[in-house]
């Protein structure tokens, strides 16, 4: 199996798009709100939380490139779509479950959680649909 760098790269790249204007344009006062979080609070985090997004990013698109690999391996097949799907697949098995029972049992907002969940499969199905175009 070899590592498809240059579409981890590219999902990475692909991933803080998505989160900048997921978070930073669509739903940024919508997800202060529902979060309790301030401007001048996400404003003085910003640093260290884009650090840390870049950090999840790759790792997030590692992950993926090794999934859809595998994927193309198993079932001999290669194409976009079958990347796209594996990265459908990794959003409602890991972090659409993982999100909503965690969210259930900290009394979250069911809007936050929708926007996070909407937020990951956007995510997920961008990297993935990036790993796919250059495998």
């Amino acid at each position: 199996m070899h590592m498809n760098w240059l579409g981890v790269v590219t999902a990475t790249v692909a991933g803080m798009a998505v989160a900048g204007v997921w978070y930073g344009k669509l739903f940024v006062n919508t997800w202060w709100n529902l979060a309790g979080i301030t401007p001048e609070q996400s404003k003085a985090a910003s640093r260290r939380n884009m650090a840390q997004l870049l950090l999840a990013n790759t790792v997030t698109a590692m992950g993926l490139a090794a999934a859809v690999e595998v994927t193309f391996t198993a079932t001999g097949g290669h194409s976009t779509w079958l990347a796209v799907i594996v990265g459908a697949a990794a959003w409602l098995a890991f972090s659409a479950t993982t999100l909503l029972q965690h969210n259930a049992f900290e009394l979250k907002p069911s809007r936050l959680t929708i926007i996070n969940s909407a937020y990951q499969f956007t995510l997920l199905l961008a990297m993935a649909l990036a790993i796919g175009l250059l495998s």
